[in-house]
């Protein structure tokens, strides 16, 4: 089982094959690296709404980190409090 995956955020922003997407990598990675490209907004508060915004589709038992233009999604085995 690897640790991290990839998966990148373009022009089109956060859709629902972008969600469909980073649950099928969980499916057998325990962490997933969102990177924001160029195209897509590019400052530290638009960052941190996507970031929200992907974490309430997701459910209670995932966590996130922002780091520059990347988003580090942490899958827990228990749901969050």
């Amino acid at each position: 089982m690897q640790l991290i995956s990839a998966v990148q955020i373009g022009k089109s922003g956060i859709s629902e094959n972008l969600i469909e997407t980073i649950k099928s990598h969980f499916k057998h990675h325990q962490n997933v690296k969102v990177v924001c490209l160029k195209n897509s907004k590019r400052d530290r508060n638009s960052i941190k709404a996507m970031a929200e915004k992907i974490i309430s589709h997701l459910g209670n038992n995932y966590t996130y980190r922002v780091i520059g233009f990347t988003i580090i999604i942490k899958k827990w085995r228990k749901p969050k409090r």
